[in-house]
């Protein structure tokens, strides 16, 4: 499914790259310098675009996420083949201050929220990189609490006695107050109530309206990621094995069965489909 890009002119070229705020160019991951996590994964994201990164527990996700937000070394971890490009520089060398102020950063899996903290103290902690002045930031927090009314009524509360959705709006607000071009957003849905999952994801679809921000975010919910993605990858073992428009992938056999728990119109069960692994047409 992978779209060839045309030949074209020089300025079509230009345009094309104009288009594309993040480019990640076959870069493999290798952890304690022997283990091979990362094995020449290739995806882009458009400039105002939702880019969903599916795959299983395992498959690489979180690591493509930390590789292009550079916080692999803390985990011993490091890229060693590959580029990555955003806004039209290569950023695998800078620091992960220096990539939130060119305007990418991440929203780790599991929330992370400073439970010590109040919602609004984690809230302004986003702004940490920033040197617009008090005035600006005081405005971007009240454009947060218009996106999610649930943290201003619970501005004062201690972040650690919040509920889990709550802190995921917290932890995307707080990167909302860093002014980003760009959010990663690693497993949004996991542990949250479907009711939440809905909520969280059509605020994520608002901001990406409203605010031009772009999204790249890995899910292991693939309905729900391609329900408001407009191009997916699909990341097994490490690579890149199928990817498309969403609308394409939510009506591929392979997609459907493995990884929406649905085939010949039938929802399967976990157990069941274990046993059709051989007949994934990407390990032919």
């Amino acid at each position: 499914m992978t779209a060839v890009e045309p030949i074209g002119s020089a300025a079509a070229n230009i345009s094309a790259s104009a288009a594309t705020i993040l480019s990640v160019n076959n870069i493999e991951v290798i952890y304690d310098r022997v283990i091979l996590v990362l094995k020449g994964v290739s995806l882009e994201v458009s400039r105002g675009g939702i880019v969903a990164l599916l795959g299983a527990n395992g498959a690489g996700k979180t690591t493509t996420l930390k590789a292009i937000s550079n916080l692999l070394q803390s985990e011993r971890g490091e890229v060693t083949k590959g580029s990555i490009g955003f806004d039209g520089q290569e950023v695998q060398a800078l620091s992960p201050n220096d990539l939130v102020r060119r305007g990418c950063i991440q929203v780790m899996e599991g929330r992370h929220c400073f439970g010590h903290l109040t919602i609004e103290e984690n809230l302004l902690t986003g702004a940490f990189t920033r040197r617009d002045g008090a005035a600006a930031i005081r405005r971007d927090l009240d454009k947060v609490y218009g996106y999610f009314p649930r943290l201003r009524e619970r501005r004062q509360a201690m972040a650690g006695y919040t509920s889990g959705g709550e802190q995921q709006m917290c932890a995307i607000g707080r990167a909302l107050m860093s002014n980003p071009k760009m959010i990663l957003l690693d497993e949004p849905s996991m542990g949250l109530a479907p009711q939440v999952v809905d909520e969280i994801f059509g605020i994520v679809k608002s901001l990406n309206e409203n605010e031009k921000v772009s999204f790249l975010l890995a899910e292991q919910n693939a309905n729900m990621a391609l329900r408001y993605a407009g191009y997916g990858y699909i990341l097994e073992n490490g690579r890149i094995v199928l990817d498309g428009e969403a609308a394409a992938l939510r009506e591929n056999e392979d997609v459907k069965e493995f990884y929406l728990g649905v085939a010949e119109g039938k929802r399967r069960s976990f157990r069941e489909g274990k046993h059709y692994k051989r007949r994934k047409r990407w390990l032919a």
